[in-house]
């Protein structure tokens, strides 16, 4: 099958909705299918193609931290497009590249189907600033709610989703389909120890420190600073414990968070790596003993995933989506707020090695649904659904 996916973020960046886009297309590749991805040109100002990746120039969204969006129709573009004969359009966003996919399906008469990624209503603040917040949520819903309809099919990565795209009044299919997770790249048994060994020594970790890792987008909806305050109330208690806090990513939140830091006292126990290659993820992931987030905007959670496969023990803040992936004190921990991340943070550190490998086991099978066979056997069943009712 000829498969042309549009998305406004693909890997060399970094984030949820560009992994999920690079995992769907490695694994229909691997399937022997062809795949054609077409996305903003995140480097410059130029269109190309390249290994399969269409990149469309553009134009950044500076409130938006950077994101980079296309035109709407690109003629340059079409041309590949047509070329490549899709046999179905899957949309993994709903403006710029979004609305080409739109043209392109009905151009060329296909079935489209729209992967609703993340929480819109979340990110309303970049552009209201908090004001008219009641508002401008419920622009979002009344957008999404008629948009959607346009679709074939609209695919949900998590319950949460699922629920959500109800909540709002959607009246579609919908079908919940879990991102699939390429386990064997973070697994530790395929880890690089003189590589990883090299990392600490480059950022200052010592051979004894115990690492919390947070990896992912730097900003506000990420809420590392209640991790920080958190982790400033566990040192207040635990001096001479030997550990860091290392913080890899990139985003508007970065310098915000290293003033907080020092003003906690705590900057030469936190450690900022910066940007890092999608390719080099998994080498961080394997600096950390456990993970740590206090995120409620994730829609499925890929990095805790991530982070499980990689043997560290997950602390998340409680949300209702990570119930089915977490269970408190079995496959991780939950904590509620700032003073409670502190309690479980000194819980975990001083786990026995008996205790953290049970949940480290138990987390494996708990992800065990989140394989790339089942993502792909999942996608291909609505691909196939929706080719068939556009014959």
């Amino acid at each position: 099958m000829n498969i042309a996916i549009f998305t406004d973020t693909y890997p060399p960046e970094i984030n949820g909705v560009a992994t999920s886009c690079a995992n769907l297309c490695k694994t229909l590749m691997e399937h022997g299918h062809k795949v054609l991805v077409v996305t903003t040109n995140s480097l410059g100002n130029k269109l190309y193609f390249k290994d399969n990746v269409l990149r469309i120039p553009g134009f950044n969204m500076k409130q938006l931290y950077g994101y980079r969006f296309s035109w709407p129709y690109n003629d340059e573009a079409m041309k590949y497009i047509v070329d490549f004969h899709p046999e179905v359009i899957h949309a993994q966003t709903d403006i710029g590249v979004g609305m080409l996919s739109q043209v392109v399906a009905s151009r060329l008469h296909l079935g489209i189907i729209y992967t609703y990624h993340t929480m819109i209503e979340d990110y309303a603040y970049y552009v209201t600033k908090g004001h008219f917040d009641r508002a401008a949520r419920s622009i979002v819903r009344g957008f999404y709610r008629n948009k959607l309809k346009n679709f074939d099919e609209v695919i949900a990565p998590s319950d949460k989703i699922y629920d959500y795209l109800r909540s709002i009044g959607l009246d579609a299919n919908i079908t919940v389909v879990p991102t699939g997770i390429e386990f064997s790249r973070f697994s530790k048994e395929n880890e690089n120890k003189a590589e990883t060994m090299a990392l600490k020594q480059q950022f200052g970790i010592a051979p004894n420190d115990f690492v919390i890792l947070s990896l992912g987008r730097i900003a506000k909806e990420k809420s590392i600073d209640v991790l920080l305050r958190g982790y400033a109330q566990y040192l207040s208690k635990n001096p001479a414990k030997p550990t860091k806090f290392v913080i890899t990513g990139w985003g508007p939140a970065e310098d915000e968070l290293k003033e907080l830091a020092i003003n906690l006292g705590i900057s030469d126990h936190v450690i900022f790596t910066g940007k890092v290659s999608p390719d080099k993820t998994q080498i961080y992931y394997h600096l950390g003993d456990a993970f740590a987030s206090a995120s409620l905007s994730e829609t499925q959670g890929l990095t805790f995933m991530e982070a499980m496969s990689a043997s560290l023990v997950v602390l998340a803040r409680y949300d209702d989506n990570l119930v089915g992936t977490i269970k408190d004190g079995e496959t991780g921990f939950f904590f509620l707020d700032e003073n409670d991340f502190g309690k479980k943070l000194e819980h975990v550190i001083n786990l026995s090695k008996e205790g953290r490998n049970a949940i480290i086991t138990q987390a494996m099978d708990a992800i065990e649904p989140y394989s790339m066979e089942h993502f792909y056997q999942s996608v291909m069943e609505v691909y196939q659904r929706v080719v068939r009712r556009n014959w």
